[in-house]
């Protein structure tokens, strides 16, 4: 894990900041510094972490306001990631072949634990199974590709929605949900709840959510501009995998996540 701290190391700045080689690192090196700061930035705070002046990153902001890279908080007047920027992120996560970045990942999960390993993107109407590889027991357990998962009674489908957009959990959250099996979560409060405690603890389960005896554990992972884009995740019985999976499960799972966010870009604080 690459971590952020302190001053980012950068040329020296001279004269005009929006002009030629200059004036492009600086406008990278402020893209990069609101990426990954875990919220807004103001102006001082921002020439404080590239190591120039305040005239320079509000020439820089304001350049990138226009072009819809950043967004200003009309509130605070700090600023963050623009909805272009994240609309960019997007596309060169998906172009960069998803699954061949996950798969090195995903098959170590799968040696570790021996379970069905299972890779998850998001989409608005849940999450699709992009690429799954079997476990190694004899009796198969598993998700096929290309099928989509509910956000509400599947695990992958709650850990997306809990590290969503809040606008869009809140479109997904008004619609319909059906229960599946006689355990399935359907009402409001404690699907709330529920996300609330894997937006927290960084992974979900949903045992008997999707069918009795069934559980799956996964975990996110994020896109370069920080944006919830999939989730791998391992499915099993429920007596293999309990609604409180064992410490080497969890560990497992999150040490997969945080590999393939990193092979997308994504840099945790």
């Amino acid at each position: 894990m690459i971590q952020t701290t302190g001053v980012i190391p950068m040329p020296k700045i001279s004269g005009d900041g929006g002009q030629g080689n200059q004036g492009a690192v600086l406008t990278l090196r402020t893209l990069e510094a609101l990426a990954h700061a875990k919220g807004e930035m103001g102006v001082t705070e921002l020439a404080g972490k590239l190591g120039t002046t305040k005239t320079r990153v509000h020439r820089q902001l304001r350049t990138l306001l226009e072009q819809g890279y950043v967004e200003q908080s009309e509130e605070t007047g700090r600023y963050r990631v623009g909805s272009r920027l994240i609309s960019l992120g997007r596309r060169v996560s998906e172009a960069s072949n998803l699954t061949a970045l996950a798969q090195p990942h995903l098959s170590k999960l799968r040696e570790t634990l021996g379970q069905s390993s299972v890779l998850s993107q998001f989409e608005h109407s849940g999450a699709r199974i992009v690429m799954a590889i079997s476990g190694r027991s004899p009796i198969e357990i598993g998700v096929k590709p290309g099928s989509l998962l509910p956000f509400h009674n599947s695990a992958q489908g709650r850990v997306m929605l809990a590290h969503a957009d809040p606008e869009f959990r809140q479109t997904v959250l008004e619609r319909p949900m059906t229960a599946t099996t006689t355990e399935t979560i359907v009402t409001l409060g404690p699907l709330l709840q529920e996300l609330d405690k894997v937006r927290s603890q960084g992974w979900a389960t949903a045992p008997n959510q999707s069918a009795i005896g069934l559980n799956a554990l996964a975990a996110p992972f994020f896109d370069a501009s920080g944006a919830v884009l999939g989730a791998v995740g391992i499915v099993d019985l429920v007596q293999y995998l309990p609604p409180q999976p064992h410490p080497e499960q969890l560990d497992a799972i999150l040490e997969a996540a945080e590999g393939i966010s990193t092979s997308l870009g994504y840099y945790r604080e």
